[in-house]
């Protein structure tokens, strides 16, 4: 029997189905139910032992779980899609937590790419992301062409993302507008006043972001807090560094922010720009404009007995209409309208 068919044994129960999963209780009633340590488990881990049953010094958290996880073989890409197959089609519950378990490494990388952010607890991080890996094994279509680690991607970092943004507040780094600006800005603007020659002076940064100077120098000081080091190894056993661990390339937590923020605001606004429509108009943004697979031309014009170039200049109308909205509605919104809307012809 392979390693997950025995994982999958000692966990029976614990995260499916998917479906009856609680993702606020992040998993806290299925940690009663284990057998051995699982990610979420980190604090409750026993102290390991040697052989002749003599207790051996206790392992960091977040070195016995990267120690637990380093074993799990990752899937390739076919292993990966005929597993979501399984699920998707039949419930397979065994395929799912291969699923799940084999991309534990994915969330840790991400964790990873954000811990400057929350320098707290990189195992909060972690934890976050592990349940949004389960929301995507939970959403993901094998059927679309695309692969599951890019779209598990995704979840993970809408989960971990909104877990720092709800929990600055509880370290006094995200009560005010001000401080909000400053979490997102600060080392740009720091960047950026250095390349023009000047002397980043908390004074000049103040005026330049309009918040007040001893913010300035109160965030500073709290995003210049240690973080982990990167050269550090991840398991005694290991040569593998935490730096081993990062993705090539990342990309700044506000400009993850910015896009989600964007999207979710522009997804408020076309829904209050829907409601404003005509019913065909309406139909005709719905099924041929917003939808995952739109009507064509022609099967929309034999609804409501029109040419399929009448259809097309309806579409034209709305799309225009759509663009006055949102620029009533939406602040700036010809600053970034081309990441909205597609082109005007």
């Amino acid at each position: 029997m392979d390693h997950f068919q025995e994982k999958n044994r000692e966990t029976k129960g614990l995260f499916f189905p998917l479906d009856g999963i609680n993702m606020k209780g992040k998993m806290a009633k299925a940690s009663k139910k284990l057998k051995r340590p699982l990610p979420d488990e980190l604090g409750a881990l026993e102290t390991p032992q040697r052989a002749n049953g003599e207790e051996l010094a206790p392992y960091d958290p977040l070195r016995r779980y990267l120690h637990e996880i380093s074993s799990i073989p990752i899937l390739s890409e076919e292993e990966e899609r005929k597993l979501a197959i399984r699920y998707r089609e039949h419930g397979d519950r065994e395929a799912a937590f291969k699923m799940v378990v084999s991309n534990l490494r994915l969330v840790v990388k991400i964790a990873l790419e954000y811990h400057h952010y929350w320098t707290t607890n990189l195992l909060d991080l972690i934890q976050e992301g592990n349940v949004g890996l389960m929301q995507a094994v939970k959403r993901f279509d094998p059927y679309r062409g695309v692969r599951f680690t890019t779209y598990a991607s995704f979840w993970i970092r809408a989960y971990i993302l909104k877990f720092i943004m709800d929990n600055w507040r509880l370290v006094r780094i995200g009560t005010t507008q001000a401080q909000r600006k400053l979490f997102f800005d600060l080392k740009k603007e720091k960047e950026r006043l250095e390349k023009m020659g000047f002397d980043p002076v908390p004074k000049l940064v103040a005026e330049n972001l309009s918040v007040k100077e001893d913010e300035v120098i109160s965030m500073d000081q709290r995003m210049e807090t240690a973080e982990i080091s990167l050269d550090t190894q991840v398991g005694e056993d290991s040569k593998e560094t935490y730096g081993d661990l990062l993705p090539a390339g990342t990309t700044p937590l506000d400009e993850h922010l910015g896009e989600m923020e964007l999207k979710e605001l522009l997804a408020q606004k076309l829904e209050k720009f829907r409601l404003s429509l005509k019913e065909r108009e309406r139909e005709i943004f719905e099924k041929r404009m917003m939808a995952d697979k739109p009507l064509t031309l022609r099967e929309m014009g034999q609804k409501y007995n029109i040419s399929p170039e009448r259809v097309r200049q309806i579409e034209g109308e709305i799309l225009q209409k759509a663009r006055e909205f949102l620029r009533q509605e939406i602040p700036d919104f010809d600053a970034y309208k081309g990441a909205l809307l597609p082109p005007s012809d």
